[in-house]
């Protein structure tokens, strides 16, 4: 069985590449999903953070050309611990976090930049 994951969201900050020990470009993101909802009358926003990681000659396409801000779509898979979780730690200050984690396939350039989508994609140039 094979697990797809589809999302859109804002970068919350520009990507960051490095090279594996092998030589291949890897490249992180931080990308915020949103969702709007009624609570009791009231307007309730929630984000949710993904960490992303895009590989190879996409990865270097990401460094390029996005920055903080910019809307994408990612499709891939989340990233679990061996039980099928996200990944839990412990910060610094002893307070527990979780992380979603995404290895992308795919990665389409969409709006702007500045948080507004458009009906054009960008061509990637890969």
């Amino acid at each position: 069985m094979h697990q797809k994951l589809t999302l859109v969201g804002n970068l919350g900050k520009d990507p960051e590449m490095r090279y594996t020990e092998a030589g291949t470009p890897v490249t992180n993101m931080s990308l915020a999903t949103n969702r709007t909802y009624t609570k009791d009358g009231q307007q309730v926003k929630e984000t949710t953070w993904f960490r992303i990681s895009v590989w190879g000659k996409q990865a270097e396409a990401c460094q390029q050309y996005l920055s903080k801000g910019r809307q994408i779509l990612v499709e891939g898979r989340l990233v679990t611990d061996e039980n099928g979780n996200p990944r839990v730690w412990q910060r610094n200050d002893g307070t527990w976090a979780a992380s979603f984690e995404v290895n992308a396939d795919t990665v389409r350039f969409l709006g702007t930049g500045n948080g507004q989508a458009e009906t054009e994609t960008e061509e990637i140039p890969f």
